[in-house]
């Protein structure tokens, strides 16, 4: 019996895919509007740049589609609307064009070859990114790839395409972290907080400052060993971090911090009771008036069939 083994052909074109905050917030919200609480996946079109092998995902656009759950042979895409919509983006960024395609998956399903092959006609390498709207676990909630084609060895059979898996990760510009950072505070409830949001935000904001403290130290890691060059204006903005930095060390800084946590925790523990004060003494109020009002009801009863009597 013959083993067939397949070799690649094409070579690694992509070696990491930027998806950016906008792109996440407009695909779960297109998500929530047509296909929540339903089995439906959403699709779209992702815009950006590409550079060394980096594809930078900055904007993106929902699309029609509609496929047969039955057969997945059997799907419908709005080639109309894509252009028109392609158009209209053009027009207000040009330096914006098709890297690829995005879809909520949440994996990767038969017809995405399919689907996959129409974006060649936009870009020679189209990315896929899938979005996962619900994730159950923490971390990255978008999966990156690309196809590449597989030639068998046995000639009788023919090459295909797969789809081969690619680095993603999640960056903003600092303008965009800004916006994003006003928009969450704006959209989450500050009435409603329990231990695991507080748990949730301090270990998301954990991550971030050791992933940002991983990224100095490679930076200065390459610098040391040559190959990187010395900018100062960089060593000069890490010294300046480093300045601020209070030494723990000192006894005083020490009872200093812990007067200042304790004053704090004392603030929000008197706003939390104030808060629950105020809300029973509205619920007092609300029930006080609705009895008031029965009251008025039952005299306004009592008074039509004296009238009715007279």
């Amino acid at each position: 019996m013959d083993v067939i083994k397949t070799q690649q052909i094409s070579w690694r074109a992509i070696e990491k895919v930027i998806v950016h905050p906008l792109v996440l917030l407009s695909i779960v919200d297109n998500y929530n509007r047509i296909a929540r609480d339903t089995r439906k996946r959403v699709i779209g079109v992702l815009l950006g740049s590409s550079f060394k092998g980096t594809v930078d995902v900055t904007n993106s656009y929902s699309l029609p589609f509609e496929e047969d759950d039955k057969d997945p042979s059997i799907w419908f895409l709005d080639h109309n609307y894509h252009e028109s919509m392609l158009a209209m983006f053009k027009r207000i960024n040009a330096k914006e064009h098709v890297v690829g395609w995005y879809s909520t998956g949440p994996k990767l399903r038969e017809n995405d070859l399919d689907v996959h092959g129409l974006f060649h006609e936009y870009v020679p390498n189209p990315v896929l990114v899938i979005i996962d709207v619900q994730p159950k676990e923490l971390g990255i909630p978008s999966k990156a790839y690309y196809t590449v084609e597989e030639v068998k060895e046995n000639a009788t059979q023919k090459s295909q395409k797969v789809f081969v898996h690619v680095h993603s990760e999640i960056a903003a510009h600092e303008v965009e972290e800004i916006g994003v950072e006003h928009l969450l505070r704006d959209v989450k409830d500050t009435t409603i907080n329990t231990l695991a949001t507080e748990v949730i935000g301090k270990l998301s904001a954990l991550k971030g400052l050791d992933a940002r403290l991983r990224e100095i130290r490679g930076y200065l890691d390459l610098v040391i060993d040559g190959k990187l060059p010395l900018n100062h204006e960089i060593l000069y903005h890490l010294q300046d971090m480093f300045n601020l930095l209070p030494n723990l060390n000192v006894g005083e800084l020490i009872k200093a911090f812990s007067v200042k946590t304790n004053d704090m925790m004392l603030v929000i523990y008197l706003s939390s009771l104030i808060r629950s004060v105020i809300a029973l003494h509205n619920l007092i109020n609300n029930k006080m008036l609705n009895k008031e009002h029965e009251k008025a009801e039952d005299a306004k009863l009592t008074a039509i069939p004296a009238e009715a009597g007279c």
